[in-house]
């Protein structure tokens, strides 16, 4: 299985990601350390770090949360039709436990990490279940809730079969791209959910990935 995440299309090149505090740390056995993490500056103060591998307990992980996330399906209306969301979907609010002790870690010691950036703590934990290459996000940025007006961070990390996060300019302009493989981490800062798009494109012929998006509060 393919774990290492690639640009696919040239941008500036990456820097090593500013190190939030004295406190950052691997987050126990099951994470790799956060100090390697490569950023990429985009434009309009948007950023995004990749960090391949971050998780080494990835496949346990994988397990737990395709057996163990209570998953739904959603519908909604487009145009005048309601349709399947092409994915399935299930987010733990604040409080809520993780399906795998490794995810707690992850998200300690990503606020450990980026508290200095983000000024606060990462606290929901979203999850997508694209269950072959039909599923898919389209283009769209988070910025349901604070995301639309202010600077924030989202950190997506990525288990099963690699697929693609694509990111453009809003309003037009050149796409890029990551490959995220099983047990990869990518975060987009700064201004990124308000200035840039992401998607996850659709694809002839993919296995399941589950992706799980930590977000501080109020990010949507």
């Amino acid at each position: 299985m393919e774990v290492q995440s690639t640009l696919f299309d040239a941008v500036a090149a990456p820097e090593p990601a500013a190190r939030g505090t004295s406190h950052d740390t691997a987050g126990g056995a099951a994470l790799a350390s956060l100090s390697a993490t490569r950023r990429t500056h985009l434009s309009a103060g948007a950023w995004v770090d990749v960090r391949p591998n971050w998780f080494q307990a990835a496949d346990d992980v994988f397990a737990a949360l395709v057996s163990a996330v209570p998953w739904r399906a959603e519908r909604r209306t487009m145009w005048d039709s309601v349709v399947d969301v092409p994915r399935l979907l299930h987010t733990y609010a604040a409080g809520d436990q993780l399906p795998h002790p490794a995810l707690a870690a992850a998200r300690e010691a990503l606020s450990a990490h980026y508290l200095a950036e983000l000024g606060e703590e990462f606290a929901t934990a979203g999850c997508c279940n694209y269950r072959d290459g039909n599923d898919s996000v389209a283009w769209h940025g988070d910025t349901i809730g604070r995301g639309r007006t202010e600077d924030t961070v989202v950190a997506i990390v990525s288990f099963g079969n690699p697929r693609k996060l694509a990111l453009r300019p809003r309003g037009g302009g050149r796409t890029i791209g990551f490959t995220m493989g099983h047990g990869d981490l990518l975060v987009m800062g700064g201004s990124c959910q308000r200035t840039w798009e992401h998607a996850v494109p659709k694809v002839a012929q993919a296995g399941q990935r589950v992706s799980v998006q930590f977000r501080p509060a109020g990010v949507f």
